[in-house]
């Protein structure tokens, strides 16, 4: 296992390597720039804020000097629209909370994913089944885009139950809207899932023998079914982990939250590449660590993987 472990970081830092020059390049390709705005602005001032950025110096000295400081002191450094804040400061303040109401959406979509599908696979063709199914392709075509203005329309400006947007700490009145609108989708991609996989597995020939030794039906869910009907639920977990937790633009502008992802859309549209190099290579440090936990899983739960 610590062989199987060594070689998957292997793989990982050369594939972060080679996300931040691609990344740095096709950044710098785009046309436009930080302080291209609408309003031009005059040569010699351009020509001053590009000197102090060291945007003047050839694209490789740039590239050099940004993976420098980003390996001796992991520093995004300053941002070329927020003049008086860095990069680490604007992840420092809204990861955090994307983190929060991430997080939770993502256990909220696999307990409920994963219930019902394994109830709707033990129950098939019965009134249950039908229910989890219905659930879970009404869940599907409700997007967080449709989810979160019918959640503000119902539960704000209907009922009166929850505030509409903020964040005020991360207090409970102010995830319940964001989590659900985050959560729904990805948990009907997991019920159905699941529900296929312990289909699969309960039709399969060691279920057959073990029953046929009389053991108890919990038994042979939880011991020997429920395993295997997972793997392919973990392999769709490890990206959807990262994308819940690094961001949702319509959530953070739905809700206000304050989140990382509008921070990351708002960067692109003012070419603040600073700002869209620090989220891009923690979203990608992020993705790489998951797959590697998803990989020690996969390992873990089938054996035959490690060879």
């Amino acid at each position: 296992m610590f062989t199987y472990i060594a070689k998957r970081l292997a793989i990982a830092v050369p594939t972060l390597l080679v996300l931040i020059i691609f990344s740095f390049l096709l950044m710098h390709a785009a046309p436009g720039g930080p302080f291209t705005q609408e309003r031009a602005l005059p040569p010699q001032v351009l020509a001053n804020l590009e000197a102090k950025y060291g945007l003047d110096q050839p694209l490789w000295r740039q590239m050099a000097s940004y993976i420098r400081g980003l390996i001796s002191a992991f520093d995004f450094g300053p941002s070329f629209i927020y003049k008086d804040r860095t990069v680490n400061e604007i992840i420092a303040q809204g990861f955090p909370v994307t983190l929060t109401y991430g997080g939770i959406s993502f256990v909220v979509a696999v307990t409920v994913g994963v219930t019902l599908g394994v109830l709707a696979a033990i129950f098939h063709n019965s009134w249950l089944d039908y229910l989890a199914v219905g659930v879970s392709i009404g869940a599907q075509v409700l997007p967080n885009f449709v989810m979160a203005p019918i959640l503000l329309l119902t539960f704000t400006l209907w009922l009166r139950w929850l505030p509409g947007g903020g964040w005020e700490g991360g207090q409970w009145q102010y995830l319940v809207m964001p989590i659900i609108a985050l959560s729904t989708s990805f948990m009907a991609s997991i019920a159905r899932i699941t529900r296929s996989s312990m289909l699969e597995v309960l039709n399969s020939n060691h279920i057959r023998t073990a029953r046929a030794k009389g053991l108890p039906e919990r038994k042979v869910i939880l011991r020997h079914a429920l395993k295997p009907a997972l793997l392919p639920v973990i392999s769709y977990l490890g990206p959807t982990f990262v994308t819940m937790i690094t961001g949702s633009v319509v959530v953070d502008i739905y809700f206000s939250t304050g989140g990382i992802g509008k921070a990351f859309v708002d960067s692109a549209l003012n070419r603040d590449y600073a700002v869209m190099m620090g989220v891009t290579i923690l979203v990608g440090t992020l993705t790489v660590l998951f797959n590697l936990l998803v990989d020690i899983l996969y390992a873990w739960i089938d054996p035959k993987i490690r060879y």
